[in-house]
């Protein structure tokens, strides 16, 4: 992982080298996270069933011969009614507007719903270069022709530069995406080293995955509020690593819900975001979790720098 980018060097026996920034939108759920992870080849972003799990921008990069893709994975767009929706869409917005090219994902099997209505408005409103429209989760349809229907009632809402339809989760389809981009990117150096896969910090990395965590172990259970901060990472002299984090939420009754009886729940979470950290940083990790209560803290300037969102006026 790295803090920030570093231009690789120039020259490739395959051909001129090439560089570009694709960012993914979407409705919650449509699996950006999910794509994102296929074509780079590995875990970069957390996923979950739950909605608007991705809170930031992520970069997830993907070689595909002498292309480097920079794969925005941003939080899904919809009708924000809090201030944390807000600065979650306001950064899923600004991930497109950087980017030379922008993929629009769309779940298949729901089809065109009030999100993806919404997101065609907004995207037909701007000008620039025409997106790509992804159908994901093709293989969840069984009537092929309602998938032709639904890319000729996106295509008619909103012009797009071409279509694919892709099963991010199995992975079919996505080999061809990925060429496809790798031929159309810019000629121009890569941005990241090739064999590296995110730009996303460890600290910040390591409180998403324990976040993860928290959704795969409570479902329901708890609001999507909830946040993880890493407030300690040492590398101790035996080369493992000693890691402190902070699960905040709203009220006291959440925290009981995090614990669990006699602390067996946030046992289960730490066990699973310390192994799955251990892989990633390839050392043992000892991970030590604290639940604290912090009432609105999504009124906090400082927890949205935390997450490197910026905080929005109401």
């Amino acid at each position: 992982m790295a803090d920030a980018p570093k231009a690789a060097a120039e020259g490739d026996a395959a051909g001129p080298r090439r560089c570009g920034v694709i960012a993914i939108i979407g409705a919650p759920n449509a699996g950006k996270s999910t794509l994102v992870n296929a074509m780079v080849g590995a875990k970069v972003t957390i996923i979950s069933r739950k909605v608007q799990t991705t809170r930031i921008q992520i970069r997830g990069i993907a070689m595909e011969g002498a292309s480097q893709l920079v794969l925005i994975d941003t939080p899904g767009i919809f009708a924000p009614k809090r201030r944390l929706d807000k600065a979650m869409v306001a950064s899923a917005w600004a991930g497109a507007a950087d980017a030379d090219q922008v993929l629009v994902l769309v779940d298949a099997a729901k089809g065109l719903d009030e999100d993806v209505d919404q997101l065609l408005v907004k995207l037909a409103e701007q000008r620039g270069k025409k997106p790509i429209l992804v159908l994901n989760k093709v293989d969840r349809v069984e009537d092929k022709a309602r998938l032709l229907a639904l890319i000729e009632e996106l295509s008619s809402r909103l012009p797009v530069e071409d279509v694919f339809m892709i099963a991010a989760l199995t992975g079919d389809g996505v080999a061809e995406l990925k060429r496809y981009l790798a031929a159309r990117v810019p000629e121009g150096p890569w941005l990241y080293p090739e064999d590296e896969l995110s730009d996303i910090p460890l600290r910040r990395l390591a409180a998403e995955v324990t976040r993860e965590k928290i959704y795969d172990n409570l479902h329901d259970e708890l609001p999507y509020q909830i946040t993880v901060e890493t407030e300690s990472w040492k590398t101790l002299r035996d080369k493992s690593v000693r890691v402190e984090q902070v699960i905040y939420v709203a009220r006291d009754s959440q925290k009981s819900i995090v614990l669990g009886k006699g602390g067996q729940t946030i046992k289960r979470i730490s066990q699973a975001s310390r192994t799955e950290l251990s892989e990633i940083v390839g050392a043992p990790v000892h991970l030590f979790l604290f639940v604290k209560v912090r009432e609105d803290w999504d009124r906090d300037p400082a927890r949205y720098r935390e997450m490197g969102l910026d905080f929005p006026e109401e």
